[in-house]
């Protein structure tokens, strides 16, 4: 019983120290994105770090190695971690998304990922018009009906959305576009919630879903590619013409 006892209290103290390092991860991460640490800057030794954000060096530790593993920092021997260059960034990890949209993301990298949607999603609902399959046309369809009842500006209708997009990633058949699928949902789900943090939508984008749903289940790849170039347009001005918020200075003082 007292063995018993002990492993649960093991596994609980395992669950904290996963969260805590998780939380450390997320902290220093979101000050890289937005600017705070710059490129070839060197983060606080491991004594230093786990001393003044009152964690364990073990926590700490672990927290740079989440950080390394998406690019945001390297660590050399008898050097220390430094902060790695925009270019080295896993910039479609679902993580690193979320610390650049925490604050204000600057224009152009705002503008790089509707780019990179507008080369990959077109080309992905043209496959998919060609390899759907009725399971994917469910799917897709479901999502639709789920965006329509609780609409993006609930966390539900934001799910649905990333579904329905997720659906059509894995009917284009290639494994390459499925495997973005992750950093695409993410991108979604992030630049929704940006658009809406200061108003609602002033446009309803389930029309614009609906025709790339309808050109793929009519298998015309050529209206399929033309509806997701329009609907990522769309996503674009959205994202581009909501109000912009607090200033660039006074993020930086909180994430300080």
């Amino acid at each position: 019983m007292a063995g018993r006892s002990e492993s649960a209290l093991d596994a609980r103290a395992r669950r904290k120290s996963l969260r805590l390092h998780g939380m450390v991860a997320r902290d220093i991460g979101i000050l890289i994105v937005s600017g705070r640490y710059k490129a070839g800057d060197l983060l606080d030794g491991e004594i230093e770090a786990s001393d003044r954000l009152n964690v364990s060096r073990t926590a700490y530790r672990e927290a740079v190695r989440i950080l390394a593993a998406k690019g945001l920092v390297e660590v050399r021997p008898k050097i220390g971690t430094r902060v790695s260059p925009r270019e080295k960034w896993h910039l479609l990890d679902p993580d690193v998304l979320s610390w650049i949209f925490k604050y204000e993301p600057d224009e152009h990298l705002l503008e790089s990922l509707f780019e990179l949607r507008k080369i990959v999603e077109p080309e992905a609902a043209a496959l998919a018009a060609k390899r759907r399959s009725e399971e994917h046309l469910r799917v897709m369809l479901e999502a639709l009906e789920g965006m329509a009842e609780h609409t993006l500006a609930e966390e539900a209708g934001r799910i649905a959305d990333q579904n329905f997009h997720a659906a059509l990633l894995d009917a284009s058949g290639n494994p390459f576009l499925t495997s973005l699928t992750s950093g695409v949902s993410a991108a979604i789900a992030w630049t929704t919630v940006f658009k809406q943090r200061r108003r609602p939508l002033q446009r309803d984008p389930i029309p614009d879903h609906r025709r790339v749903y309808e050109a793929i289940a009519a298998a015309d790849p050529q209206a399929a590619h033309r509806a997701m170039a329009e609907l990522v347009d769309m996503a674009l001005l959205d994202t581009t013409t909501a109000p912009r918020s607090r200033s660039r200075s006074k993020q930086d003082q909180e994430a300080a």
